[in-house]
């Protein structure tokens, strides 16, 4: 599923195609049909990335909400658009471009009280310039459930997925298992500010790298990673290989249903104050 950096490249990409114009909305597939219907013939105001949830905002005050989950797909062009391939949800088009989306988890029109019901139910975004640590924190400092399981829990933080969670964690220093009850509210702060940072860096990218200059492969003399997600991390699927920073083997296990990755040494149970890698 395309973490929330990726959501807020499409926003992004969206209002410079569409931003300001007259769209036309179809569906081949037929599914949204009547969605689009209401749809086309609308100005595009703006775009909003909230976490792993795209909104197309159009005069009149309706929204287009989508959200990818696992398969969902935005392809988009020039000109003309192309012969509908495969089952494409919708298509928006103009005189200039076109912009189609497959297999998305939702594809709906909302009215704004159920866009303020959706932002409500989300958590903090390190990516929107409104987003409060705080609010995180006052749940996270409560609750006994480990840390991987908050972060990825999208109540809690919006738009962090398994990389990110995974690559913060280690970064931190803490072991996945860690309860949150456990998390000091520095120790927090400074993971909020990491994934501020490497999210940010990531929409600016396109891929998520996590380790520091130190730690790259032409630093260490190592070959680079060779993976479908690309950039380099630390832990993250590299399991039974040597952690970079101290050799030890990464191990893996199952939690909250999803794969974690740690190094043991390097994540030890917390102390009051572990240094940051």
């Amino acid at each position: 599923m395309p973490e929330g950096h990726t959501v807020h490249r499409l926003a992004a990409r969206h209002q410079e195609l569409f931003g300001g114009e007259k769209v036309l909305a179809s569906s081949p597939q037929g599914r949204f049909a009547e969605g689009a219907a209401l749809l086309s013939g609308a100005v595009l105001d703006s775009t909003e990335a909230y976490g792993k949830h795209l909104l197309h905002h159009y005069d009149g005050g309706q929204a287009l909400h989508v959200h990818l989950g696992l398969y969902g797909k935005f392809a988009d062009g020039d000109g003309e658009p192309p012969a509908p391939v495969g089952q494409v949800r919708l298509r928006l088009h103009t005189d200039l471009h076109w912009l189609d989306l497959r297999g998305p988890t939702a594809c709906e029109l909302l009215s704004p009280p159920e866009v303020d019901v959706l932002r409500a139910r989300l958590g903090a975004d390190p990516l929107r310039a409104d987003a409060d640590p705080a609010v995180p924190y006052a749940r996270i400092r409560r609750s006994p459930t480990p840390l991987f399981a908050l972060l990825l829990d999208q109540s809690v933080v919006a738009g962090t997925g398994l990389i990110f969670v995974t690559e913060a964690l280690f970064r931190a220093g803490l072991p996945p298992t860690t309860p949150g009850r456990e998390l000091t509210e520095q120790g927090w702060f400074g993971i909020w500010a990491d994934l501020v940072e490497l999210m940010g860096t990531a929409v600016e990218t396109g891929r998520i790298d996590t380790v520091h200059a130190r730690h790259l492969p032409e630093a260490m003399g190592r070959p680079p990673r060779v993976d479908r997600h690309g950039g380099e991390v630390y832990v993250y699927r590299r399991a039974g290989l040597p952690c970079h920073v101290c050799g030890t083997a990464v191990l893996r296990a199952d939690q909250a249903g999803r794969n974690s990755y740690w190094c043991p040494r390097c994540q030890r149970p917390p102390r009051r104050s572990r240094a940051k890698h």
